[in-house]
């Protein structure tokens, strides 16, 4: 019994503990290692792959807005030669288009190169002359009909976006007008002074200052970096929510399982569990102890344990203050008004692993039934120590008796005309056979009862029993009375002893009667036993409360003539069949003897 309160209470602090346990620990305390060093494994180069695609893509789409600008400004340039010289075109009119041109934000330089890359007009007058480009093939690229660009460098290191593309002024040969003519024979000046040689297509040169898309870029560049890093650690993030949901799930999944299993424990654990916060208010009181006390969990659950418990199990609360540990003590609880039920009780108090109180707990079990074994343990001692004395007194008593009633007849017979020796003769006979009955059912108490079971109509047997007193009941003005349960058709048992167990208990009936009453004999199934439960009640005088703990002890009665050995046989022979036999009574409101018998 110890050992299971001792686990109970163990299993009582786990149970109560696990959650401010779980509580308290660390919220990456569960996530591996692994987990960590493969998101970025997985994820690193994903994300770097999708930076430097994007950075790539940012600088394509540079490129390509810069040469949609240096393409723009040439086919204007060109449409500006076009339209705009008009009859008095000349070169001075050619480079103060180019200049005006240059103007324009971001244009570093305008000029004007013939296939052998010298310059022929230029935003800046004093590079006239000089040549440009001759690190290109000049002359494949003035038949090319495509703009190209190329990025050059300044001595100071400045980067310079240019865009170059052959220069058409006038649309055909046929169609030029005479300002037109004009200049195409300025650009072929100094080329080719011959008029019917065709000259190589001139060279338009437009130099973009790259400083702002540098600095887009590297914004641009920057920005990717940083949007790489945000989605690598929200994909990184999210990796770990998604083990972090999932670990959660299966931890959720196994304390329900847990909860339900701890739950299901301590509601049908055999013994009655009460535990209180640190508050002393009722947290937990399974099925068991609400029997035993009387309370109703729903009605008690966070009321304060003094107003709801017994004070013997309030005490033992206020004991745990000023000890420590485990308190063990045997108690008669008052529960109700006065009903008395001895209690084994173990209890402690409760706190978590670093040291924080949490409350009490509370394990008791009923020792009503632990007693009654005990009684009947001892009592069983008792008449087992008797009977090994009754078996022997009644060997070496039968044969004195007989050699006494022998020498009784003889006297009898010899001085039988005297009467007053026939009289002390026939009195010693009586005596002798009144002490060799004794001896008898001493005897019989003493040695083990053997019994011969057998499946019987048991009403019937029942109403052949009743008729062996009927002829004293009439005599004494006794009524009898009978209740059987109709369903009840056979039992197995031993006739012969029952039927001397309902011989003894109908005469006792009989007897605490005077001359008038009923006896009611009763049969019906008992559940408890799976089997068949025989009553035997009568109207009489009733037992003493004091005398109903001895009544099936030997030579206990409170008859005058009474061997008091009758109920002892009587409760031996029931026990031999295995069943029971209880008796209830009330002085001066009659008996009820209750003989209940497995199947």
């Amino acid at each position: 019994m110890t050992g299971n309160i001792h686990n109970g209470i163990r299993f009582a602090i786990v149970r109560t503990v696990m959650p401010n346990k779980i509580k308290h620990n660390r919220f990456w305390a569960g996530v591996p290692p692994w987990i960590f060093i493969g998101a970025v494994v997985v994820l690193f180069p994903i994300f770097a792959f999708i930076t430097v695609q994007n950075i790539h893509r940012q600088n394509q789409n540079n490129t390509r807005l810069l040469l949609e600008k240096g393409a723009a400004l040439i086919r204007a340039f060109e449409a500006g030669t076009r339209t705009g010289l008009g009859m008095s075109q000349n070169e001075f009119q050619l480079q103060r288009l180019l200049a005006e041109t240059a103007q324009q934000p971001d244009i570093l330089y305008l000029l004007v190169t013939d296939a052998d890359g010298r310059i022929l007009a230029h935003d800046n007058p004093k590079h006239m002359g000089k040549y440009h480009g001759k690190e290109l093939d000049l002359k494949r690229i003035s038949h090319l009909k495509t703009v190209q660009w190329r990025i050059v460098s300044t001595p100071g290191g400045k980067k310079i976006f240019e865009v170059f593309s052959r220069f058409l002024p006038q649309e055909r040969s046929f169609s030029m007008g005479p300002g037109r003519m004009m200049m195409h024979l300025w650009f072929q000046r100094g080329m080719d002074e011959r008029m019917d040689v065709p000259p190589p297509t001139p060279i338009i040169f437009v130099g973009l200052d790259m400083t702002s898309i540098e600095e887009a870029i590297r914004t641009d560049t920057r920005h990717a970096v940083i949007m790489g890093i945000i989605l690598l650690l929200v994909g990184f993030a999210g990796i770990i929510l998604l083990f972090l949901a999932q670990s959660y799930r299966a931890t959720r999944m196994s304390l329900s399982r847990i909860k339900a299993f701890s739950d299901n424990l301590v509601e049908h654990m055999p013994i009655g569990l009460v535990a209180t916060d640190d508050h002393r208010r009722i947290t937990s009181l399974n099925h068991v102890a609400g029997t035993i006390l009387g309370l109703s969990a729903e009605a008690v659950m966070g009321e304060n344990a003094a107003d709801v418990l017994p004070e013997d199990l309030w005490q033992m609360l206020k004991d745990l203050d000023m000890e420590k540990g485990v308190v063990e003590k045997e108690i008669d609880c008052t529960v109700g008004e006065a009903e008395m039920i001895p209690l084994e009780i173990s209890a402690t108090s409760l706190s978590d692993e670093n040291g924080t109180f949490l409350g009490y707990v509370l394990l008791f079990k009923d020792l009503s039934e632990v007693r009654s074994l005990r009684k009947e343990i001892a009592r069983s001692q008792r008449l087992a120590s008797v009977g090994r004395l009754a078996a022997g007194v009644s060997h070496e008593i039968r044969n004195p008796l007989s050699s006494i009633k022998g020498f009784a007849t003889y006297f009898k017979e010899r001085y039988h005309d005297v009467p007053e020796n026939q009289q002390i003769s026939n009195l010693m006979i009586q005596e002798v056979d009144r002490l060799n009955r004794v001896v008898g059912q001493l005897h019989e108490f003493a040695r083990p009862i053997k019994i011969s079971r057998k499946s019987i109509p048991v009403e019937a047997f029942l109403k052949d029993s009743l008729k062996l007193i009927e002829r004293q009941a009439t005599e004494a003005n006794i009524d009898i009375k009978t209740r059987f349960d109709p369903e009840i058709d056979t039992a197995f048992f031993d006739t012969d002893r029952i039927n001397q167990v309902l011989l003894n208990l109908y005469l006792n009936a009989i007897e605490s009667m005077d001359n008038e009453g009923t006896m009611t004999v009763t049969l019906e199934k008992n559940m408890k036993k799976d089997g068949i439960e025989i009553r035997v009640s009568d109207t009489g005088t009733g037992i003493d409360e004091n005398d109903l703990a001895h009544v099936f002890d030997p030579y206990f009665t409170t008859k005058a003539s009474g061997t008091g050995l009758g109920l002892a046989i009587v409760h031996n022979i029931v026990e031999a069949h295995g069943g029971e036999i209880k008796v209830e009574s009330r002085l001066g409101q009659g008996t009820t003897v209750r003989i209940l018998l497995p199947n």
